[in-house]
């Protein structure tokens, strides 16, 4: 069971102002997706960014954090991802299908955690 209230001291490392947080693949996409999520730190704010081979633009909540989020507060935002509706073109939703596996630098329960749920909706 991971520690859902587990939070990072910090994102950012020396000088750097931005992190790859999380990187998403997703299997039962139609194109097998990949997604990446990074941090921004802008004016002492964290701001969070989906990115993806195609340019497509994401929301996710929360969209900016004063501090590094919780696991739980993670999960949410990665479950919680969609593809914006004002930037849709074809079957761009189809992107996020099924249950991504993740890694993270920064959250390493996080490939087991969403390796369980995979498994329990029979996905791997």
């Amino acid at each position: 069971m991971p520690d859902f209230k587990f939070q990072p001291e910090s994102y950012f490392a020396g000088e750097a102002t931005s992190a790859l947080l999380v990187r998403l693949h997703f299997p039962e996409s139609t194109w097998g997706e990949q997604i990446s999520i990074y941090a921004h730190q802008i004016e002492g704010k964290i701001q969070f960014e989906a990115v993806d081979f195609y340019g497509n633009e994401y929301l996710l909540y929360p969209g900016s954090a004063w501090e590094p989020l919780s696991f739980e507060d993670l999960v949410y935002l990665i479950e919680g991802m969609q593809v914006n509706q004002d930037s849709l073109e074809g079957n761009i939703e189809l992107v996020l299908d099924g249950i991504p596996q993740a890694e993270s630098e920064f959250y390493p329960e996080l490939t087991d955690y969403f390796a369980e749920k995979r498994k329990s909706f029979g996905l791997d």
